[in-house]
């Protein structure tokens, strides 16, 4: 078997082992599901670029995790990203993909700031170590933790809000 066979073989396996879990965290991370498709596209185009030597250093998880914690904050900077496009929504809606009726934990983290969101994501979604998620976010321990703390405060906030007013919604 060629080099160039090989890579793509390696490559392709890789990516079929991570595909729908790359997809969700990228929903969680930007909260639509063409826009996580798109940030996943991107990194796994990245990760292709320099698949060579990042799997012989075996680092592929994590490049993989950098490039899409980056283009994620990146996307979010671009100024079209927060045009409104239309004054109407469309005659359907497209659901995203089935986080196993989720929705309520959804909306409310949809509803974080984006640094909040993508640490919650980060540890407990793709559960990864406090460190392992400052290093991936180029940010401090102790940030990580603290804000870490802050999410989880305003997702039980929301949440318990959230169910509240379900409960008093169907009262008679």
């Amino acid at each position: 078997m060629s080099g160039e066979s090989s890579r793509d073989q390696e490559f392709s396996e890789f990516v079929r082992a991570r595909r729908s879990r790359l997809v969700g965290a990228a929903y969680l991370l930007c909260g639509d599901r063409y826009a996580a498709e798109d940030l996943v596209q991107t990194a796994l185009t990245k990760l292709y670029a320099a698949w060579p030597r990042i799997h012989r250093q075996g680092a592929e998880d994590a490049y993989l995790r950098k490039i899409l914690v980056r283009t994620s904050i990146d996307a979010g900077r671009r100024a079209w990203r927060r045009e409104l496009t239309s004054d109407q929504l469309p005659d359907e809606s497209v659901p995203g993909p089935d986080l196993d009726g989720r929705d309520e934990l959804v909306r409310a983290l949809a509803a974080l700031g984006p640094r909040q969101r993508r640490i919650v994501v980060l540890r407990y979604w793709l559960d990864l170590s406090i460190d392992e998620v400052a290093a991936d976010l180029r940010v401090s321990t102790g940030t990580v933790k603290s804000q870490s703390a802050r999410a989880l405060d305003n997702l039980r906030a929301r949440l318990t809000a959230s169910r509240t007013d379900a409960l008093i919604q169907e009262q008679p």
